[in-house]
């Protein structure tokens, strides 16, 4: 970290909060899926709750990228997190005093997912809104750095609860889950608290003042304008749709009826956060290796994706996912970087929260809406069908776009 950021008293606010934070929501992420499944048992059930998340998220991040761009992103941040610690506050004791039902569950799952929907790009948008201009590339990558180092941790951690709290074979105690939820709603009460540390920069407000739809509707017009940024939006969406939402559903299942351990589930999770922060690393130090365009490389990553995504659903014991895991998580680290710096350095800055907006829609929203009839289709399917068939799709999509769009000609940002 260079010295100006280590003295930037915003930075260190943020970065400590963030953390926080994001080390929480894993706990959540583990718990909630192992919780409705302990009530229920129904893969259905499981992609109902992760949909119902998903639907608010999905509806109502365009408009939250709209509202953070006009008003304060500090003050809509602040809400949401108080918001989310009394859902998370209200599903703790719950869990802890055996009144959960799935009724709640649902209930919850919807208003996390509507605060979500405007806490996200809230999130994205304070960086620039607090950090001089000539420190934000390197913020923003250790800020990166940090969600890949949570996203690794966290689910080591939440797995580990689970094991010394009495998650003794498939399902995990009700103690157990009660102990994640209420870590993580600790964690946005302290987050809320270092935020309002925070001293946002002096920013001009925007000339005019439009509806809000107005606002969102000029964010896609743009996207759409864009022919190279169409196709890739579009292509993202497509995979995100048909793979993202049935792998949402599947990987807890997998934990539960093959693994047999409530812990397997944060080991591939982490596993998967240690091959992503590597394959972050590698994207910085190979970026001049560029023999491939930008949309070749794109859809190479893919379907190799989907080939490692095939056999995931035939394993049989915890390592043998470890081995798969991690070079997924490598890829996507890689590719991750490369997207986020093509998107960031194409489009105008007085447009990137509302496309930023329309790419989290794409993998924020759309996936979660594919969970629910994931469910569904696994009353038909063995859940080596179906992660051999998500593997088998992307690996059709990306073959498709090759061949069929002009997607493989797409180039790296000049500035890149």
């Amino acid at each position: 970290m260079s010295a100006a950021l280590k003295d930037n008293a915003n930075f260190r606010w943020l970065m400590s909060g963030a953390t926080i934070s994001m080390l929480g929501d894993q706990f959540t992420l583990i718990a909630l899926p192992w919780l409705v499944l302990r009530l229920t048992g129904d893969p259905l059930s499981l992609g109902l709750v992760i949909a119902l998340m998903g639907i608010p998220r999905a509806v109502f991040i365009l408009l939250g990228g709209a509202l953070v761009d006009r008003y304060s992103p500090k003050q809509v941040l602040m809400l949401t997190k108080y918001a989310s610690s009394i859902l998370l506050g209200t599903l703790t004791f719950a869990v802890l005093t055996s009144q959960a039902s799935l009724p709640l569950v649902y209930a919850l799952a919807f208003c996390i997912g509507l605060a979500q929907a405007f806490a996200v790009p809230a999130g994205s948008s304070m960086l620039p809104r607090t950090i001089e201009p000539h420190l934000l590339q390197a913020a923003n990558g250790i800020m990166m750095g940090l969600r890949q180092l949570t996203l690794l941790a966290g689910p080591l951690l939440a797995a580990l609860i689970l094991v010394l709290e009495g998650g003794n074979g498939a399902v995990a105690s009700m103690r157990a889950l009660g102990i994640a939820f209420g870590i993580d709603c600790m964690s946005y009460l302290v987050s809320a608290w270092t935020l309002s540390q925070v001293k946002p920069l002096d920013v001009a407000k925007p000339p005019q003042e439009q509806h809000l739809l107005r606002s969102v509707g000029e964010g896609i017009a743009m996207v759409w304008r864009d022919t190279d940024m169409r196709s890739c939006f579009l292509y993202w969406g497509l995979v995100s749709f048909f793979v993202g939402g049935a792998m949402q559903v599947a990987m807890p299942l997998l934990a539960q009826n093959t693994l047999h351990d409530a812990a397997a589930l944060g080991v591939l999770l982490g596993t998967h956060g240690i091959g992503t922060l590597i394959g972050m690393a590698a994207s910085g130090m190979l970026k001049k290796l560029r023999w491939l365009s930008f949309g070749a490389m794109i859809l190479s990553v893919d379907a190799l994706a989907g080939v490692l995504l095939m056999p995931v659903g035939a394993i049989s014991a915890s390592w043998q996912g470890i081995l798969l895991m991690l070079p997924l998580g490598l890829i996507g680290g890689f590719i991750q970087i490369a997207v986020f710096t093509w998107i960031q350095q194409r489009v105008p800055p007085q447009m990137m929260g509302r496309t930023m907006s329309i790419f989290m829609f794409i993998f924020m929203g759309l996936a979660p809406l594919s969970a629910a009839s994931t469910g569904w289709v696994l009353q038909y399917l063995t859940l080596t069908e179906l992660f051999a068939g998500g593997g088998a799709l992307l690996v059709c999509f990306a073959l498709g776009a090759w061949l069929f769009t002009p997607m493989r000609h797409i180039r790296h940002s000049a500035a890149g």
